[in-house]
């Protein structure tokens, strides 16, 4: 079956950086694009960044933008975010998901806290 299983979050001082990581497994995953999402308390959740199956397209929210970036290993299935520069309000569950406009696999998230 498809999983989609996240790792690389932790609480981190403003300024700092990230990496996270999605590990797939259960499909053909470089025929796949790839997504990452994000919610924070409160808020509805939204895309962050994705990637085409290819790697050669990317995609990033106004609000990521020159800050995260969204790559790929298809010999590992793995889908990374790095995140510099981070931010309080860049705190949130950030969510790995199989596909580019639409998201049929989602994984079970990992916390990201900005903070001093």
């Amino acid at each position: 079956q498809v999983q989609l299983v996240e790792s690389g979050g932790g609480l981190v001082q403003p300024g700092g950086s990230l990496r996270l990581s999605c590990g797939a497994s259960g499909f053909s995953f470089s025929i796949y694009a790839m997504s990452w999402f994000r919610q924070a308390p409160g808020k509805e959740r939204e895309l962050v960044a994705r990637i085409s199956n290819t790697g050669g397209r990317t995609d990033y929210s106004d609000s990521v933008k020159a800050r995260f970036t969204i790559s790929r290993d298809d010999t590992k299935r793995t889908v990374y975010l790095q995140m510099n520069s981070l931010k309080p309000e860049d705190t949130a569950v950030y969510y790995c998901s199989r596909g580019w406009t639409v998201n049929d696999y989602w994984g079970q998230g990992t916390q990201v806290t900005v903070s001093e």
